[in-house]
This record gives structure tokens, sequence and C-alpha cells, in this order.
């Protein structure tokens, strides 16, 4: 048996709803393990299953075991050798008295060992039993199709989404896929343990990660579907459309703009001393009016719109404007890279942090990603 632990914040440790709830995890690398760790964080007591012959990859991916911390602190992990008789056993008796379990090894491999859903529930009549693969178990011509993040990223369509018309598929720059799987198989267990309490019920839980990449892209998704379209790429524009909204270049980096509705491009053009253009029958035919419904902005000319703002933007200071934006109702931010938000997050208190510690490594993490307050 080899023990993490975690080190959260008191308000953290003093949130447990789900203190009480037994997960058995035989999940590895991020997806599965995010999820986990999550239910963790919310009181659960997880034991993670790991092959006794080397255990999770995190554990040495990237040449430390933080990666692996940061995933999978707060759950007590037991090495088991599922080829041995003995290893067969164990693990039975964990499925038999826990009231969750966790796959997202290979498609029919713990069906091997008799640890199906089907056997497991057999055991454990009220299991909630979270399959985690990459094409799901209901896609019969995908769903024994080994996966990984940008696989899914190409397969889905992701990767058309960013850049502009004509440049190469661009893959998300972090494993966005695997990330949402967690998130979605969290939710998910939750809601089955829900109802595993409202009926007395087990159940199977088929979660891809096709479907979470087709959650992330959800107005799309509903798009595509209903009427067969694919979206334009956009590059760094907002979805809205508006011409005001777009990520431009500044004298000292890059500054991202929010100008979505007429009152919000007002005050961006007063602020650059471009008040002007508001009225100027080749950009605005009417006039734009801060006082109409709100709308997302269009041009008669967005290029040229766009053309005069990074003009101006040019040789602004992208940290003086973003505050001075910020104060007057137009939403803007300097391009940061992650390490700086990051510093800058945990010296305002906009997260809450926790320190997850493993032997000798300790990771700083976000935690659950929100706040709770008690009545108290």
């Amino acid at each position: 048996m080899r023990n993490t632990c975690a080190t959260p914040s008191t308000e953290a440790s003093a949130f447990a709803p789900l203190a009480g709830l037994r997960v058995v995890d035989f999940s590895h690398v991020i997806a599965g393990p995010f999820a986990t760790f999550l239910l963790s964080r919310l009181g659960a007591d997880v034991t993670k299953i790991e092959n006794a012959n080397g255990g999770d990859v995190m554990r040495r991916a990237g040449g430390s075991r933080d990666g692996f911390v940061a995933l999978n602190a707060g759950k007590s992990s037991l090495a088991l050798d599922l080829s041995s008789e003995d290893g067969r056993r164990r693990a039975r008796e964990l499925a038999a008295s826990c009231h969750v379990f966790v796959d997202n090894l290979r498609p029919g491999v713990l069906e091997r060992f008799g640890l199906g859903f089907e056997a497991v529930r057999e055991r454990n009549p009220r299991v909630v039993y979270c399959s985690i693969s990459g094409f799901g178990r209901g896609a019969k011509a995908w769903q024994k199709r080994p996966a990984y993040d940008h696989v899914v990223q190409a397969a889905t369509g992701m990767a058309f989404m960013a850049g502009n018309e004509g440049d190469p598929p661009i893959k998300t720059g972090f494993p966005v896929i695997d990330s949402a799987t967690g998130l979605l198989a969290a939710f998910a267990i939750l809601a089955g343990v829900r109802e595993s309490e409202r009926t007395g019920r087990g159940m199977l839980l088929d979660i891809s990660m096709a479907g979470a990449g087709m959650q992330l892209m959800y107005p799309m998704t509903c798009a595509a579907l209903t009427h067969g379209t694919t979206p334009p790429r956009q590059g760094n524009q907002g979805y809205s459309g508006s011409p005001s909204a777009d990520f431009f270049r500044t004298r000292d980096g890059w500054l991202a703009i929010g100008a979505n509705t007429p009152r919000q491009l007002l005050a961006l053009l007063e602020a650059l001393g471009l008040a002007h253009l508001a009225k100027d029958p080749a950009l605005f035919n009417p006039p734009l009016d801060g006082g109409a419904l709100p709308a997302f902005v269009r041009s008669l000319d967005p290029a040229a719109l766009k053309a005069a703002l990074s003009a101006v933007l040019a040789d602004a200071d992208a940290a003086e404007l973003e505050a001075r934006l910020s104060a007057s109702g137009v939403p803007a931010s300097r391009l940061r890279d992650i390490a700086e938000f990051a510093a800058e997050s945990m010296a305002n208190g906009s997260l809450e942090t926790v320190a997850l510690q493993d032997g000798d490594t300790t990771v700083v993490s976000p935690g659950l990603g929100f706040r709770v307050r008690t009545g108290e």
C-alpha cells in the first residue's frame, strides 16, 4: 500500500459532502484520476488501484512526480497484480463493498479479469460503475478504438475550430479533452450516486472523451446535429462576431478586448479618443446608441473599424489600458502566460489553493476551482 495525502485549507477540509462514499479507482493518466481527485477533495474515500508492475505512468511523466501528485493526492494507492488469483480476489472484494467503481483502462481489460460492469453489479447491485473511454461503449464502430487527447480533438472537429480559415488544424495547447472528461465523469458520478440512493439500483455510466469534447463545443454541436453545419473559423475574434471583440497588439504586448455591445463599444471608443467613429455613416447606420437594447455590435465595414482600433492600440500600454477599460465597463485583459496569472491569482486571493503532498513532493493546486461559504 502506498499512501498519498492532501493538506487542504481549513475551508476546503470542512466541506466534505461525499464523506463516507467509497470509490474504487481503476483509472490512470489524467481523465479518470482527475474525476476521482475531485471526488476525494469533496470527502470521498478513494482507493486507487495500480498495476503492480510499474503503476500509473504519471508517476514518471515529465521526469518528476508533480503531475501524479496533482491528480492523485488524497487517495490511498494499492498495487495489485490482476494476473494473480490473489490480486483478482482482493480487487473483487473492494468492488463488492464500494459505492463507486471507476474504469478508464482500455475497453475490455477489466472484463477479462471478472471486473466488468455485469460482474461487479452481480456482487454489488447498487454500484455506480463509471466507464471512461475514447468514444463510448455505444458507438459500435468506434468503441474499441484507443484514444488520446489530441486524437479526440482531431476526431470531433475541435482542431478545426481554432485559427483562421485556411490555416492547418490547430490543437488546443493543453489536454482540454482529458480535463473535460474528468469533470464530466465527476458530474455524472454525483448524479449516479444520487440516483442509486433514490432507487436502490446501480448503473453503468458510459463516459467518453468524444462526448466531453462535444459538450465543450455545445452550441456548435447542436448546430451540427440539427443542420449539419460547421462554423467558420474566426481566429482570436470573440464568438459574438463583433469586430471590437478580438486580440489587439499593443506597444508592450497583446490586449484582449470584449466590446460586444453598443454601450461597451461606445466606452471603448471614448477611452481611445475615437468617439467620432460612433457616428461615422461608413461604419454605423444608424449611429451607435448606448441606450438601445443589448445586442452584439455589427459594423458596415468591420475591417475598417478594426483597423482604426488597431492603429490607436498599437501605441497603448496594455496593463494601463486593461485597468482603464475594465473600470469603464469594457471587458479587457492583458495576455498573460499561465505562470503570470497563477502568481497574480494567488497574490490577490481570486483562487483558493491547496498544498498536495506525497512524500517529498509538494504541488500547489487550485483544488475544486470554486469557493464554499457556509452559513456559520
